[in-house]
């Protein structure tokens, strides 16, 4: 199973909704971690994601970022 992380931190949207969709196209299964800063980041990356098929979890780091897990 892939495993892949993007830090998309310290960028607006929609680079961290691009970055995420370029990453998981073409992956049938596996894990992706992606890295934000912001809660609309965050929001984002997790509806965009759940609209791909893939089920995203999203938890608070304890630096203050966010962190989405994607799985399928």
């Amino acid at each position: 199973m892939e495993k892949l992380t993007i830090d998309a931190r310290g960028l607006s949207c929609p680079q961290p909704v691009l970055m995420t969709r370029q990453a998981i196209s073409g992956l049938t299964a596996g894990e992706v971690e992606v890295l934000v800063d912001s809660v609309t980041s965050c929001e984002n990356i997790s509806r965009f994601a759940r609209t791909s098929g893939w089920k995203a979890i999203t938890e608070p780091t304890p630096s203050g970022d966010y962190r989405v897990v994607l799985d399928r």
